[in-house]
C-alpha cells in the first residue's frame, strides 16, 4: 500500500528565539516527526526561519560595522545560512528520535531556492521588517541605497518586501529523496528568494512567506496532506475575544468568507489558510490540517487540529 504523502510545516515556536532555546524546543518537534514516520507517512519538512534570519542579518551587519573589510550579508545570504543551522539541528535530532525508535531512515537537508517574479508588486510595497533599529542618519544611508526604511518606536528598520512563491529549482532533487526513501527538509524560512536572470540565480532582497512556500512544495510534490504545526489546537473565530470560537473543519468557501471579514491575523494565522485554501482546491481529495505541534499525531487522527477541504 503506498504511503500517504504529508509536508508538515513547523512553525517558529519549533525553535524558539535563540541557540540554546532551539536545542531545546526542536527535541519536541523531532517528537512529532517521528511519530507521522512511525505512522507510515511519507513526511517532508518545511519550517520557519524567523527570528532566525534577522538574528544572522543583524550579526553580519553589525560585523561589517566593526570591520569594514567585510561587507554586509545580503538577505539571500542570510537565508541561506539559517537554512542551513537549523536544518543541521532539525536533521540531527530527527535521525536521533527515529533511532532511538528503531527506524532507520536517512534525514537530509535541501538548501532550497524559490523563484520569484522580479515585477512583483511586493518590491514596491515591502512590509517585513528585518535587522537591528538604527538611528535617523543610518536610516537616511539605507534610503540613498535604495532600501526602505520604517520609523518604530525604538528608531529606524529597514523592510523587505515578501513577494509570492513561482518555483523551486531543487524541486527534482527533493523528488529524487523522497523517492529514495528519505526524510527531506526543504524550504527552510520559505526559501532563498531568488531571480532568474538567463543561466544565473541571484539573491533577491526579500523573504518568502513560509507558509505560501509550503502549500507550492505541497502541490508540487502531489502530497495528501498539508500540515502547519503552530502554538494553538484550532483555527479560532473572534481569535483572542471572549466570543472565541474553535472551527473543527472549514471549507475553502467558508474560509474565503472569514478572509473577507478580517477573521484571521494577517501575520500569523492567514497565511496558513490561504495557503491551505490554494492546496486543497487544486486537485480532489487533498486536505489541510492546521493543529499544535504537539498534537500532530493526534490531528492527523480527527482528533485535534482544523480540518480544511474544498
Amino acid at each position: 500500500m503506498k504511503k500517504k504523502t504529508i509536508v508538515v510545516a513547523l512553525g517558529r515556536n519549533a525553535f524558539g528565539v535563540n541557540l540554546p532555546e532551539q536545542k531545546k524546543s526542536i527535541i519536541h518537534a523531532a517528537n512529532a516527526i517521528a511519530d507521522l514516520v512511525e505512522d507510515k507517512y511519507e513526511v517532508i519538512i518545511t519550517h520557519s526561519n524567523g527570528p532566525q534570519v534577522g538574528m544572522l542579518h543583524r550579526a553580519m551587519t553589525e560585523f561589517s560595522r566593526l570591520d569594514n573589510t567585510f561587507t554586509v550579508a545580503p538577505m539571500s545570504v542570510c537565508g541561506a545560512l539559517s537554512q542551513g543551522y537549523i536544518g543541521y539541528d532539525l536533521q540531527n535530532a530527527v535521525r536521533t528520535e527515529l533511532l532511538d525508535r528503531g527506524i532507520f531512515k536517512p534525514v537530509s537537508t535541501i538548501i532550497t531556492q524559490v523563484r520569484v517574479d522580479p515585477f512583483d508588486p511586493a518590491f514596491q510595497q515591502p512590509t517585513k521588517t528585518i535587522g537591528r533599529h538604527m538611528t535617523k542618519e543610518d536610516a537616511e544611508e539605507e534610503i540613498k541605497k535604495g532600501n526602505y526604511v520604517v520609523e518604530e518606536e525604538e528608531g529606524y528598520r529597514r523592510i523587505i518586501a515578501t513577494p509570492k512563491p513561482i518555483d523551486i529549482y531543487e524541486i527534482d532533487a527533493i523528488k529524487a529523496l523522497v523517492q529514495a526513501d528519505q526524510l527531506v527538509i526543504a524550504c527552510g524560512g520559505g526559501g532563498i528568494p531568488v531571480l532568474e536572470q538567463g543561466t544565473v540565480l541571484r539573491g533577491a532582497s526579500a523573504v518568502i512567506e513560509k507558509d505560501l512556500v509550503s502549500e507550492k512544495l505541497a502541490d508540487m510534490l502531489d502530497a495528501d496532506i498539508l500540515l502547519f504545526l503552530t502554538g494553538v489546537d484550532k483555527v479560532f473565530l473572534n481569535f483572542g475575544t471572549d466570543k472565541a470560537q474553535a472551527l473543527d473543519a472549514l471549507t475553502a468557501a467558508d474560509a474565503q468568507k472569514y478572509i473577507a471579514e478580517g477573521q484571521f491575523p494577517v501575520t500569523s494565522m492567514l497565511p496558513k489558510i490561504e495557503a491551505s485554501v490554494s492546496f486543497v482546491t487544486k486537485k480532489e481529495g487533498r486536505k489541510a490540517i492546521i493543529s499544535h505541534l504537539d498534537k500532530a499525531r493526534q490531528s492527523l487522527k480527527g482528533l485535534n487540529g482544523t480540518v480544511i477541504t474544498a
